[in-house]
């Protein structure tokens, strides 16, 4: 991604940046709530939060986004947000549960340094989708599952 895309306190490549916040956290230079951690992957309460108990599962190992994060560092995450899902859960009582994660500005990526939200839902709490989805006649499907295919 180009650095115009990127906002302060971000970095691409691997390892640990620096400039990059949530390595910072991971290496303790900045305070977190963390809520579990591993020797892959760091989970902290989100300082924005969507809902009570909203949490970021973030690898330890720098990478940008979900498209340039080692896959052993995928899979860690993904499973860190499933034990962080299963908490949130038994002890908040929340009632469903979103994950998310952006890759580019485009998507609202807002740190640069590849993270999932795990954001426990609750009955009336307010959130609701960004987007409107639309329908896609088959022949447009076609099209581009052709596309993707190659």
């Amino acid at each position: 991604m180009p650095a115009s895309d990127r906002t302060p306190g971000s970095a691409a490549g691997g390892g640990e940046h620096g400039d990059c916040i949530f390595c910072a956290i991971v290496a303790g230079r900045l305070p977190a709530h963390k809520i579990a951690e591993d020797e892959q992957t760091v989970a902290f309460l989100d300082i924005n939060p969507w809902t009570r108990g909203h949490t970021l599962v973030v690898p330890r190992r720098h990478c940008e986004s979900v498209l340039d994060c080692p896959v052993d560092d995928l899979a860690a995450v993904a499973a860190a947000a499933q034990r962080v899902a299963q908490t949130l859960r038994k002890r908040l009582g929340c009632e469903g549960i979103n994950l998310l994660s952006a890759a580019g500005t485009v998507a609202w990526q807002s740190v640069f340094h590849f993270h999932v939200h795990v954001i426990p839902r609750y009955a009336n709490d307010g959130l609701e989708p960004p987007i409107h989805p639309h329908s896609a006649t088959s022949d447009e499907l076609a099209h581009v599952a052709e596309k993707l295919r190659g």
